[in-house]
């Protein structure tokens, strides 16, 4: 398996560990619709959260919330209403970023964006 996807399924296993001890219910993880994918789809406090996930193993490139482009935003969005649309009844739904750097032996270091618009 290629590097780049095996850092991917590490950063979404370890946000998906940090949400939780965020106090959030991991719903769904990797939910496709079509040709679009929401990394984590979790509640807290009455609210949908759609979470995209971005690990880097180097800051060579920058920082991982930098690799969110507004093209990947509008395909969240776009993810996003579909999933509404097929469990409908939230009012209240954000869009987050979840940047993770993992540089051993430190510990991985989490960056948690919230309420990202474009």
């Amino acid at each position: 398996m290629a590097q780049h996807i095996e850092t991917g399924k590490k950063g979404e296993a370890l946000a998906a560990d940090y949400l939780q001890q965020q106090g959030y219910t991991i719903l769904h993880s990797n939910w496709r619709h079509r040709h679009y994918e929401i990394d984590l789809i979790a509640t807290r406090d009455a609210v949908l959260h759609f979470i995209e996930v971005k690990t880097r193993i180097s800051l060579d490139f920058g920082l991982p919330e930098e690799g969110v482009t507004r093209k990947k935003i509008r395909n969240i969005v776009k993810a996003g209403v579909a999933f509404q649309f097929e469990h409908p009844g939230w009012k209240r739904v954000q869009y987050n970023v979840l940047s993770i750097v993992l540089n051993p032996p430190q510990p991985p270091a989490y960056y948690f964006i919230e309420d990202v618009y474009l």
